[in-house]
């Protein structure tokens, strides 16, 4: 009697399955590989298998490995996805080796059977070459060319894809330069460039090397219109290095934070464009050739793709014309026209929250307070909850004694928070990651004591402060990296009712401070401390933060004319005769009918550092968004986050917002629509000032009056940093 194991593949020949006498019989005459003979085995006990999956399982060398592969699945589908040229880590002797596919395919032919397991061979790469087996040869016969022990073969469970994040999409194109060959840009390169005489930034979302072209994808504000046509007159000044490629060491990363978990072919998914969201279905997931990132291949709803499923020359997947679209896997969010309108967690950007829900339904979300912890809760329900604007930081390659950190926030914080209610225990325990990573044994029950070793540990550079050109003579003119940058403003200054965007224009005049670039995240610092010192009663929340003028080399515009302009004068800042906003920049024509003035005749304007070539007469506007504000009040902290698109759709989080019980209970958080905020922020500043602070709707006050600090970030820069 034939004896069959659990995990063993069998087979059935196509004309002696049509030749069934009963098509409804629950038992199939099933070959099994190795033998020549069938056996009619129950339904029951049979998994169809795809010709591939069979051949990727056929490498393993027991059907008892073969079976627990197929159930687990994961490793099986990343396989299916892998061609060559992708960068992998193989396993050899229990370590993870780097290294590129080579070949795909089979090291020897069948003979009784109709397939043979399919290998992946590798070539190892950098500080893991040597550390193979062979040259590319197995058995006398070569199937890809390397240097000795640079080369592996092995089955699909040794391999790891290298993971890697979404760009905003309209078109422009380039053409090619003499200084700039085409050869040295790739798809998802990023690039700043000029047409005509207007300063742009964009990413290479297509290359025609016999054209000598580059279709390029500009951010959303930049072009009003999507187009497919190719321009003639574009200069391309430089490549843009300020996306960097977030790599893993794990294959748990395309899944950990919970956002690409249920994306698979045919998966219904959306992207963000420059025109908003592009809505698709994903016909391929791989890693196309030189990208080593997992991708997805699209088929849009609209044309507003690039191609028709083909890169490169080859067809990875077919659609209609300018209905394709590769984008990387991280890139792509599920449809959310089919998710219902509760907290989701797929949704990274914003939850979208029905409005007809009543306060009860937001009980027991967010954070749940523990132990004091209400700094850390309201810091990183800010930070996570509705925004995905540092999700860099869960994915980014860390030293092995910053991975505990990384690891608990990615898996035990972040990704409980954008699905359901997030236990306090898990604060603490990323309190506790971060004493050990310091070596600090005790509590500091300080918010900025943590922010400040958070933000440090994972070595973010989102703010860059250049200093002024009258500081560079003493200070050397350097530019210097911060997480956040703390306003000061005079004491003798002029405000009453201040906006964030007066606060930080101020301090960065008394500071002689410019940012070097646009940053993808700023966090602002108000000038108080605590409940002892509040410089201002009141401040207004700028929703939108223009920092135009703040930029250190960037194109300005004259406040008199509006036209490009040349000079600043930093002694005219506090003239009450200008705005009470915004720097005092002219253009030459402007400057010297201002200066006639005798008030102002002995100022002396410095001349302003422009992108060489620039000639635009329409400044191109940079502005950040405001997307949560965290406010302290006797020592208790809560936060306001933006969850969607309209300036009403903003919540409340206090992640102790009740208790059950005494000493033996335990804190009920609560998340809250209030909308009420927004009657306020759109109040005349004269009206707003005669607001009794107790008397104001709702949770307003705290906003008003407690706001300690603003998160502002830019929705352009977000998608490349």
């Amino acid at each position: 009697m034939l004896y069959i194991s659990h995990g063993q593949i069998c087979y059935i020949n196509e004309d002696l399955y049509s030749l069934r006498k009963d098509p409804k019989s629950d038992t199939l005459p099933v070959i099994v590989l190795g033998s020549v003979f069938d056996r009619n085995l129950p339904l029951e006990v049979l998994e169809p298998l795809t010709k591939q999956e069979a051949e990727y399982l056929l490498a393993l060398e027991t059907p008892k490995e073969r079976l627990e592969e197929f159930i687990q699945s994961k490793n099986l589908k990343q396989a299916e996805d892998l061609l060559q040229g992708c960068e992998v880590r193989v396993e050899q002797n229990g370590e993870w080796l780097k290294g590129v596919v080579r070949y795909i395919g089979r090291l020897k032919e069948p003979v009784i059977d109709p397939i043979a397991g399919v290998y992946f061979g590798v070539e190892l790469q950098g500080e893991d070459t040597g550390k193979g087996e062979n040259d590319g040869t197995y058995q006398f016969k070569t199937f890809f060319t390397c240097q000795k022990n640079c080369g592996i073969f092995a089955p699909f469970n040794r391999i790891n894809p290298m993971h890697t994040k979404p760009s905003c999409f309209c078109h422009a194109t380039l053409s090619g330069l003499p200084e700039t060959p085409i050869e040295k840009f790739s798809v998802g390169d990023r690039v700043v460039y000029f047409i005509g005489s207007e300063h742009r930034h964009g990413m290479v979302v297509k290359l025609d090397e016999e054209k000598g072209t580059v279709l390029i994808s500009t951010c959303k504000d930049e072009l009003n219109s999507f187009t497919s046509s190719w321009f003639n007159n574009i200069n391309v000044l430089s490549k843009d290095e300020t996306e960097r490629k977030d790599t893993s060491e794990s294959p748990e990363i395309a899944m950990a934070l919970g956002i690409n978990a249920d994306i698979s072919k045919n998966s219904m998914v959306e992207v963000n464009l420059g025109k908003g969201p592009a809505y698709g279905t994903v016909r391929w997931i791989g890693c196309l050739p030189g990208k080593p990132e997992l991708m997805a291949g699209l088929e849009l709803e609209e044309d507003c793709g690039v191609n028709d499923g083909t890169f490169k020359n080859h067809r990875f997947f077919t659609c209609p014309p300018k209905r394709g679209l590769f984008v990387k896997l991280t890139s792509c969010q599920p449809d959310a026209r089919f998710l219902g309108g509760h907290f989701s967690r797929f949704l990274i950007q914003f939850y979208t929250i029905s409005t007809t829900m009543s306060d009860g339904d937001f009980l027991m979300k967010g954070i749940q307070g523990h132990c004091n912890s209400c700094y850390m809760d309201s810091a990183l329900f800010s930070l996570f909850s509705c925004s995905s604007v540092l999700d860099s930081l869960l994915f980014k390659v860390t030293k092995q004694n910053e991975e505990p950190i990384q690891k608990t926030l990615r898996r035990d914080i972040v990704c409980p928070l954008r699905r359901y209610i997030l236990c306090g225990s898990h604060c603490l325990n990323i309190n506790m990651c971060l004493m050990l990573f310091q070596n600090v044994f005790f509590f500091f029950f300080w918010f900025f004591f943590y922010l400040f070793i958070f933000f440090v540990y994972l070595h973010i550079k989102t703010l860059l402060i250049c200093l002024h050109n009258r500081y560079r003579q003493t200070f050397g003119g350097k530019v210097e990296s911060s997480y956040f940058y703390q306003i000061f403003v005079d004491y003798n200054n002029s405000l009453v009712l201040p906006t964030v965007q007066q606060l930080l224009e101020h301090s960065f005049y008394n500071s002689g401070l410019r940012l070097a670039e646009v940053p993808s995240c700023l966090i602002l610092t108000m000038p108080r401390s605590g409940k002892k010192f509040k410089m201002f009663s009141k401040i207004i929340p700028s929703l939108e933060l223009d920092i135009t003028a703040l930029l250190s080399n960037g194109p300005q515009q004259c406040v008199v004319c509006g036209q490009l302009a040349h000079v600043e004068c930093t002694e005219c800042f506090g003239d009450p005769v200008f705005s009470s906003t915004g720097f005092k920049l002219f253009c030459d024509t402007c400057s010297a009918q201002v200066h006639l003035h005798p008030c102002r005749q002995f100022h002396k304007p410095t001349t302003l550092g422009l992108p060489e070539g620039f000639l635009s007469a329409h400044i191109p506007r940079e502005k950040l968004e405001l997307f949560a504000v965290l406010c302290i009040e006797t020592s208790h902290y809560v936060s306001f986050v933006k969850h969607g698109p309209k300036t009403a759709d903003w919540i409340f989080f206090d992640s102790m917002a009740d208790r059950m019980g005494d000493q033996d209970g335990y804190n009920v958080p609560q998340v809250k629509e209030c909308p009420e905020v927004v009657r306020y922020l759109t109040m005349p500043l004269a009206e707003l000032a005669a607001q009794v602070p107790r008397e104001m709707e709702g949770v307003a006050k705290r906003l008003f009056c407690d706001g300690y600090m603003y998160m502002y970030r830019s929705p352009n820069m977000a998608l490349y940093r």
